[in-house]
């Protein structure tokens, strides 16, 4: 995996790895101006292939992606990213259409942002993202090792991992924030708001739809259906249930 997790000795002073994959060399250029001073050290590409390469073959703490670039756009180039890595990605991009938003997210995007965007709200969907990724690469001796079997899944919160029937899921960080919320209230119903609260910031706004898609992209993963579901049960108008298929 092509995740890069800041190791305890060097957390304090480590700088933030971002790529941008953008063909608007100008806005490129702002991101990288703006966000150095905050401790991030931006590299930039502009083209779908360039984006590829350099996201699978270096360690990155966040990705920005723009929907439309040449020579792959950047539905595709995600699709390639989430084959060998669950590193954060934000969507950048001038559609706004929800159902492109939808899609981004399904894939596997971490969230979703429009270029009208301001350079605060770009920062602190930035430090949401990457602050679950040092969150789950700097651990200590004193925080609690939480497990949870679920039937044939496995759930560890110190190691961040989802194993299915010993095959390890490939969750981004979003996904693995969901289930394992799902996992501790095993047993009671965790309502969207609920769900939001514990994997978002709330000083921002995140669109009523993003927690379903993310769900529904979890329960693919799970090998799922929401219509006879054997782990994640939807409580009409009150939320999610995780459940023990091997219970009756």
């Amino acid at each position: 995996m092509s995740h890069l997790s800041p190791s305890k000795n060097s957390h304090a002073a480590a700088r933030t790895r971002v790529l941008v994959i953008d063909d608007d060399r100008k806005l490129c250029r702002l991101i990288k101006d703006y966000l150095d001073p905050m401790g991030y050290d931006v590299s930039a590409v502009h083209t779908g292939p360039e984006g590829c390469e350099q996201a699978t073959s270096q360690p990155w703490h966040a990705i920005i992606l723009d929907l439309m670039l040449p020579g792959l756009d950047g539905f595709e180039v995600l699709k390639k990213i989430r084959h060998t890595s669950d590193v954060p990605v934000l969507m950048l991009t001038s559609r706004g259409e929800e159902a492109d938003r939808i899609v981004g997210l399904e894939i596997g995007a971490d969230d979703y942002l429009p270029k009208t965007f301001s350079t605060r709200e770009l920062l602190a969907r930035l430090r949401a993202v990457t602050r679950r990724t040092v969150r789950a690469g700097v651990k200590t001796s004193e925080e609690p090792v939480e497990e949870f079997v679920i039937g044939p899944l496995r759930v560890n919160t110190a190691s961040r991992v989802a194993v299915l029937a010993d095959t390890p899921l490939v969750l981004t960080p979003v996904e693995f924030d969901i289930l394992a919320s799902l996992a501790r209230a095993r047993g009671r119903v965790k309502s969207r708001e609920q769900l939001l609260d514990e994997i978002r910031d709330r000083n921002y706004e995140v669109f009523d739809r993003s927690i379903d898609v993310h769900v529904s992209a979890l329960r693919k993963k799970l090998g799922d259906d929401a219509k006879t579901p054997r782990f994640i049960r939807t409580v009409r108008a009150a939320g999610y249930l995780l459940i023990d298929p091997e219970r009756p």
